[in-house]
């Protein structure tokens, strides 16, 4: 995959800017000194949370033991704003939102994205992860200032819904013309909902690029 330094892919590195007036969202402030706590959690804490991040992520299956090897401490790291990451080797791979679903990180799900599943490799990678909404070119910026995403960024041309989404659900975000997700989102409302209504917020912005939580690449 093509990134600059920073490891934003290029397809999106023109767009993102490194700054914003109107920061959003519960992590786009985050930084290693917020920290409140870290924990390794027991034996049976992991499993229980690897359950729910596959659960969750049907297509991350093959890959569990690499992300989050049974054998690897797995950290849980406790953030202002209810944030809570899951770490292995101090790498944050998941987040969630006080008791919601287990979120990818964008650097993870960048890793994971544009491959065709190989069974036979331990690099496997799979381009379908999450479920997906894409935004029209006009919501590009909003959705890089933090700000939530509005139904017309939806449905209007350049705008793709997956109306199999229900209400309070994960989704990655992609941009009208773009090979990445630029946004992590959790929909206030479902698919056919955003479609036929077609006004107010639609998916809440929980993580984007070049945001707190993207420019921590390591807890050291």
């Amino acid at each position: 995959m093509d990134s600059l330094e920073n490891g934003i892919p290029e397809d999106l590195a023109m767009l993102s800017g490194n700054g914003r007036d109107e920061m959003m969202g519960p992590v786009f402030g985050f930084s290693l000194e917020e920290v409140s706590s870290q924990n390794q959690v027991k034996t049976s804490v992991q499993r229980r949370i690897r359950q729910s991040i596959q659960d969750e992520y049907p297509g991350l299956e093959t890959v569990m033991e690499d992300l989050l090897p049974k054998k690897s401490p797995l950290i849980v790291v406790k953030c202002p704003n209810h944030l809570t990451l899951v770490v292995v080797n101090n790498v944050p791979l998941f987040f969630c939102i006080r008791d919601g679903p287990y979120m990818p990180t964008l650097r993870l799900l960048h890793q994971y994205t544009g491959y065709r599943v190989n069974s036979m490799s331990h690099n496997i990678r799979d381009p379908n992860i999450m479920k997906r909404f894409q935004v029209d070119r006009g919501a590009i910026k909003f959705v890089f200032s933090g700000a939530n995403i509005m139904c017309p960024g939806l449905t209007s041309p350049g705008g793709v819904l997956d109306e199999e989404v229900d209400a309070e659900r994960p989704v990655a975000i992609y941009a009208e013309g773009k090979q990445h997700a630029l946004a992590i989102g959790f929909t206030k409302m479902s698919a056919k909902d955003i479609k036929s209504i077609n006004k107010g917020i639609g998916v809440d912005n929980m993580h984007y690029l070049n945001d707190g939580l993207w420019k921590m690449e390591r807890l050291d």
